[in-house]
């Protein structure tokens, strides 16, 4: 794990010193667990975004997009149950002075357990190589049986005083696994008490209860109160979604690991209307879906993992997340819920507007129950970086830091580079980019050796380099370079187009 949170920190290194993330009001000493994304971390973060809205809306006739307000009514958030609900159990080290939510204390303790499961399985596929059985060896292991035990049983405990908001039992169960505080190593705990995450603020010049509003802790809430207003004005037929892509905000305690937990964010989220008792079908379609959206990425299949959720939100029957396996090991990318019909219904209670549909199939008027899945730019962002982050030795001895980028996603998807600033190349290569810019995110670059150039770009994940040289002004070809094998081939400046196109298209990952 040392070795994956130095990888971390030189991600962090590299993101800020090639402009895609800096420290937010860095000049005045920076903002805890607030970051800033620069030229580069923009463009990637715009195409993961445009990769999700065409995947969920464009690919799909029944689901369309809103952009719902920051601020919204505070009765929006009583009836969420925001207000009285939206708590995380927090406990303290008295040595290091550190605070941490409990459930992941535990949740870390888990993860140990786990991590000795698969160590047993790596040493069993070792030994028998081809003819070893996984699913054999999970269920009849000595060794993975009792660690596995284990793991039922702390799961179980944490359900149950979660559960009942049992916050005594939270602490006694810290203190029986005798979980250490990771950074003085000491069990010094104070007890677990819960801490609401909304920022509130004031609505208007008049400060008071009145004109107390909040901002939105998810962009759920957005989509649920403009439900009639989409199925009526878009006439939507059940089943039917609703998406949105915007900010929110939580007063999170424990924010770190860079751009992981954020107390100012970015969600993806898709609401999806369903008839119920059609719910579980559904939210098996989309975990279907939503895991093979993030493997088209390429980032790794082996780095996704489905873990169901032990304690279920107060409005879900049914919860999961997919996992990336990130720097900081095996955290929530994704969540996918079963929503039932919570939200409307209490939007309906609290309004006194019907939030009900007419299905003209059964004659029979519903309020619908909901399918979400919900996922964090921001940690969507880091997902990208830091699987596609590497080093490498070069048969000359020399060394190359290469961001893998998937190439829809790359920022910049070609670099023209005249060879000399002399006899016309820059002119020509001007011309080149000005034929491409049309279709591509381009950039020129004419300073320092082609060497240079390359690995600058390589550093910064743009999938071809584009050399113009003397030859160039004979025949109108030019030198190609694939970031990812470094080879190079001499193709008519007529072909750049298609040939850059075939392989940086958006289609790649949505067919």
């Amino acid at each position: 794990m040392a070795q994956k949170e130095d990888n971390l920190k030189d991600i962090i290194s590299h993101a800020k010193e090639y402009g895609f993330v800096f420290p937010s009001s860095e000049i005045y000493d920076g903002l805890s667990a607030t970051y800033d994304y620069g030229q580069l971390g923009s463009e990637l973060k715009n195409n993961i975004k445009q990769y999700w809205w065409k995947s969920m809306v464009q690919m799909h006739e029944n689901i369309v997009g809103i952009d719902a307000a920051i601020f919204m009514h505070p009765s929006v958030w009583k009836a969420s149950g925001h207000v009285d609900a939206f708590n995380d159990p927090l406990i303290d080290n008295k040595d290091s002075k550190k605070r941490y939510r409990a459930d992941v204390l535990i949740e870390d303790h888990i993860e140990k357990y786990r991590a000795k499961i698969n160590k047993d399985v790596a040493k069993g596929l070792k030994r028998f190589g081809d003819d070893f059985n996984k699913e054999e060896f999970l269920k009849t292991n000595p060794n993975v049986l009792r660690n596995q035990a284990k793991i039922d049983e702390i799961e179980a405990r944490m359900k149950e005083t979660l559960t009942n908001e049992d916050l005594e039992g939270v602490y006694n169960l810290i203190m029986d696994l005798g979980i250490a505080c990771p950074v003085s190593g000491s069990k010094n705990w104070t007890e677990v008490r819960q801490f609401n995450l909304m920022f509130s603020t004031e609505l208007g010049s008049v400060s008071g209860e009145s004109a107390k509003i909040y901002l939105r802790p998810e962009t759920a809430q957005g989509i649920f109160v403009n439900f009639l207003n989409v199925q009526k004005s878009g006439r939507m037929k059940i089943p039917f979604g609703i998406a949105q892509i915007g900010k929110a905000f939580r007063n999170e305690i424990v924010a770190r690991q860079f751009i992981f937990r954020m107390r100012e964010f970015e969600q993806m989220e898709m609401q999806f209307f369903v008839r119920p008792g059609e719910e579980m079908k559904w939210y098996e379609y989309w975990k279907d879906q939503r895991i093979n959206w993030h493997k088209k990425i390429g980032l790794g299949e082996e780095n996704y993992r489905f873990h169901d959720h032990v304690k279920l939100a107060h409005y879900a029957n049914a919860a999961a997340d997919i996992e990336f396996n990130f720097p900081m090991g095996f955290k929530e990318l994704e969540g996918i819920h079963s929503r039932t019909d919570f939200d409307l219904k209490q939007h309906q209670e609290h309004s006194g507007k019907k939030l009900q549909y007419f299905d003209p199939e059964i004659n029979e008027n519903y309020v619908p129950y909901v399918v979400e899945t919900s996922i964090g730019l921001d940690r969507m962002f880091l997902a990208v970086l830091s699987s596609s982050y590497k080093t490498e030795q070069l048969e000359n001895g020399s060394e190359r830091s290469v961001l893998s980028l998937p190439a829809a996603l790359a920022p910049y998807k070609v670099a023209v580079m005249p060879l000399t600033r002399k006899d016309g190349l820059p002119e020509k290569a001007r011309e080149i980019l000005a034929s491409l810019k049309f279709d591509f995110n381009c950039q020129y670059d004419e300073k320092d050796s082609p060497g240079k150039r390359y690995r600058r770009q390589d550093a910064i994940g743009t999938p071809y380099c584009v050399m113009v040289d003397h030859q160039t002004l004979e025949d109108n070809t030019v030198t190609i370079r694939d970031r990812d094998t470094m080879l190079q081939e001499r193709v008519s400046i007529q072909e750049l187009n298609a040939l850059i196109g075939e392989k940086v298209s958006m289609k790649n990952l949505l067919m």
